[in-house]
């Protein structure tokens, strides 16, 4: 039965960072048997401005557009070459997190790889907002890239988890991701008290994702630990403990807090985080599992 191509969206600016997150889609796209799409948003009100501010000639839109399309279309041509991924183009205008999102769900796009700059900076504080944008409202899992080395396969994978119910997504993610790398799970809860039955619920949960993951047939370790500082790095430096090449989070909790968890928890991560974080939106939709490898 012959079934439409899979597709993983890397949205590009030609920035290092993009060019960054769009080398780490590479291996991601052959496992999965993907093509790549290329998007470039091109910022209607930057455009506006421009034209207005400094130019009079009604043509400069056309030639920004024709410039970004020739570099496109060459970096486009490389990567079929030297990596052998079909690789498309496309060019939009509007809002940059907007456009993103509508041209994931036009192409049903089983991931989303992109760079952020975190949020230290006004400038990255804009890039974040775009990239948390994107987060929040894309249907399909987004794949952010910080840091500027990163190994080109998946050996680690830091996998945390609270007493919020987890959705299969996350799991079932984790799990997917192992299976097409190789990789180890590791699957961790931070304590932010010593109550005894808070700790005895997080150990039985803790185990009971160990025990799930481990009869999928995937090596999985599972502990506790103490919080050094607050959560979101703590996560972070035991992920850099365990050496993981991806930390697995949801960008929200399946409680009345949605947009609180995003703006604090899973923002931090992914503001601060030099491994690369994939974000598991919960949400209805056809099984992820059957999706990213069927």
């Amino acid at each position: 039965m012959n079934q439409e191509k899979k597709i993983i969206i890397s949205p590009i600016d030609f920035s290092e960072q993009s060019l960054i997150a769009l080398e780490q889609s590479y291996n991601l796209a052959r496992l999965t048997g993907s093509d790549l799409r290329l998007l470039y948003v091109i910022d209607q009100d930057f455009i506006t401005h421009l034209t207005n501010a400094i130019f009079s000639k009604e043509n400069y839109a056309d030639q920004v557009r024709n410039d970004i399309e020739r570099r496109l279309d060459e970096l486009a041509i490389k990567i079929k070459k030297e990596e052998g991924i079909n690789t498309s183009t496309h060019i939009r205008t509007g809002k940059i997190y907007e456009e993103i999102v509508t041209e994931a769900y036009d192409t049903d796009a089983t991931f989303i790889v992109m760079g952020t700059q975190g949020a230290s900076t006004l400038r990255k504080k804009f890039l974040g907002s775009n990239t948390s944008r994107v987060i929040r409202e894309a249907l399909c899992p987004v794949i952010t890239i910080k840091g500027h080395t990163h190994y080109k396969g998946c050996k680690n994978i830091a996998l945390p988890l609270d007493l919020t119910k987890e959705t299969r997504e996350k799991v079932n993610s984790a799990i997917d991701f192992a299976k097409l790398f190789g990789s180890t799970i590791h699957v961790f809860s931070v304590l932010e008290t010593n109550d005894e039955f808070h700790v005895s619920k997080l150990e039985r949960q803790l185990q009971q994702v160990k025990s799930f993951i481990t009869d999928a047939g995937i090596y999985c370790t599972g502990e506790l630990i103490e919080e050094t500082d607050d959560v979101p790095m703590s996560i972070i430096a035991y992920a850099a403990k365990k050496d993981c090449d991806l930390i697995v989070i949801m960008t929200q909790n399946e409680t009345n807090f949605t947009d609180l968890f995003i703006g604090t928890a899973a923002q931090e991560v992914i503001n601060n985080s030099e491994i690369p974080v994939l974000c598991i939106r919960p949400m209805v939709r056809k099984d992820l599992t059957q999706s990213v490898l069927s």
